[in-house]
């Protein structure tokens, strides 16, 4: 029971968050869905308790929940986070012609 609270509890860094996330990229591609493939640009944590992941993609819509469960599987596997209820979520990143055109 103190090893589950102890798990929720853990800071993960971006930069390992990104290798953790470029090498679960390299073993298994991004879905693709008429054409279109999934952009995954960064990894960073939101939260703690539970741990909170928001991905940076390129289209929401494109991140699947089969592939939203792998890269939550592979992050149990890197940190040990077994038993550990684990949030992702999606968001679309802002390019910076679309960010100047709303000001």
């Amino acid at each position: 029971m103190i090893n589950l609270f102890c798990q929720c509890q853990g800071v993960y860094l971006t930069s390992v968050l990104n290798q953790v996330l470029a090498e679960a990229i390299a073993v298994v591609q991004p879905p693709t869905d008429k054409g279109r493939r999934l952009k995954l640009y960064y990894m960073t944590q939101a939260s703690t308790k539970p741990p909170t992941f928001v991905v940076f993609v390129n289209d929401k819509k494109l991140f699947h929940f089969s592939y939203e469960r792998y890269l939550v599987n592979q992050l149990r596997k890197e940190f040990g986070l077994v038993g550990t209820p684990i949030r992702m979520i999606a968001r679309e990143k802002i390019e910076k012609n679309e960010k100047s055109n709303t000001k």
